[in-house]
C-alpha cells in the first residue's frame, strides 16, 4: 500500500494516531492552507514563532522552514513521536513543549516569540490569544485558525451583536481582523463548526489588569447601563461613572457595548484621574 504524501495522513498511519475527541482534535490535512497562513503571518527569517497545538507537526515544519525558531506547544503526549518526526530535522531551531499552553511559563520561552501562529484548539482559542497578548510583550503579530464565532467576536466592532469583553481586551492592544474563512475540509475529522483565520497586529501594550477588570465589570450585565453594571460589580460609583460619561460627551445611560475600546479606555483613565 502506498504511503500518503500529505504529512498529517502519513504520520497518522505511521504512528497509529487517532484524533482525541476529548481534546477536540482536528488535524490539518490540506497543505495548501499552510502557504495562506504563512503569507498572512508575514513570516520573516528572523522571526521566532510560538505555535499552540502542534498536532501532527504539519504547520510546525512549515514554520520551521521559514523562521529562526519555532516553539511548539502540545498537551497530548500521544503526539510526541509524530511531532519529533516533524521537528527533529530542524535541530536546535525548534523547541517542543509538552504541556498545557494555558499554564506554560511564556516569559521563560527562549528565544522570546515575536509571532504567534497556530491552528488553535477550539476550547482555548480566545483565552490563548488574550493570554499571549498580555504575556508576550515582544510579539507583534498573530495568525490563528479559530472557530468562526471566536474570530468574529475578537474582531467585532462596537454596537454589533458579537462585540464584548474579548473584543475590547484584544483591540486595546492590537488591530484585529478576520483574514478569511477556512473550509471544514482542511481538517480531519471534519468539524461541526466553521473556522476562520484571524489576524492581529500589535498596536500597543496589553491593557493593564485594572482596565481589564473595569471592562469585565462594564459588560457583566449587558441588559443594564454601563454605570449600573459597574456599580453592581463593585467596580465604581454609578453616579460618578454617569457624570464622567456625560463629561466625555456620551449619554449618561449608555451601555458598554455602544462604546469603542478607545472610548472605554478613555473613560477608565478619566475615572482614575
Amino acid at each position: 500500500m502506498n504511503e500518503p504524501v500529505q504529512p498529517s495522513l502519513r504520520r497518522m498511519r505511521a504512528f497509529g494516531i487517532r484524533p482525541n475527541r476529548e481534546l477536540g482534535q482536528n488535524f490539518l490535512i490540506d497543505s495548501n492552507i499552510l502557504d495562506v497562513i504563512a503569507r498572512a503571518a508575514e513570516l520573516a527569517p528572523q522571526d521566532v514563532v510560538l505555535e499552540i497545538g502542534g498536532g501532527l507537526g504539519v504547520l510546525s515544519e512549515h514554520l520551521a522552514e521559514r523562521t529562526a525558531h519555532v516553539h511548539v506547544v502540545e498537551i497530548d503526549r500521544g503526539l510526541q513521536e509524530p511531532l519529533r518526526d516533524a521537528l527533529d530535522p530542524f535541530g536546535t531551531r525548534t523547541t517542543l513543549h509538552m504541556g498545557d499552553a494555558m499554564t506554560l511559563d511564556l516569559a521563560a520561552l527562549d528565544p522570546q516569540p515575536t509571532k504567534v501562529v497556530a491552528n488553535l484548539p477550539y476550547g482555548i482559542a480566545a483565552g490563548a490569544i488574550l493570554r499571549t497578548l498580555e504575556e508576550l510583550p515582544h510579539a507583534t503579530g498573530w495568525v490563528a485558525m479559530v472557530q468562526k464565532e471566536v474570530g468574529e467576536r475578537l474582531a467585532a466592532k462596537a454596537a454589533s451583536d458579537a462585540y464584548g469583553i474579548p473584543s475590547v481586551i484584544a483591540q486595546l492592544a492590537a488591530d484585529v481582523r478576520v483574514v478569511r474563512p477556512v473550509s471544514r475540509r482542511v481538517f480531519f475529522p471534519v468539524p461541526n463548526v466553521d473556522s476562520v483565520l484571524v489576524g492581529l497586529r500589535r498596536t500597543g501594550p496589553a491593557a493593564p489588569r485594572a482596565l481589564r477588570t473595569f471592562v469585565q465589570a462594564a459588560f457583566a450585565h449587558r441588559r443594564k447601563t454601563l454605570a449600573k453594571s459597574v456599580g453592581i460589580a463593585g467596580a465604581g460609583s454609578p453616579d460618578r461613572v454617569r457624570d464622567t460619561l456625560e463629561a466625555l460627551g456620551h449619554p449618561r445611560d449608555v451601555r458598554a457595548e455602544r462604546l469603542s475600546p478607545t472610548q472605554l479606555r478613555e473613560l477608565w483613565e478619566t475615572l482614575q484621574a
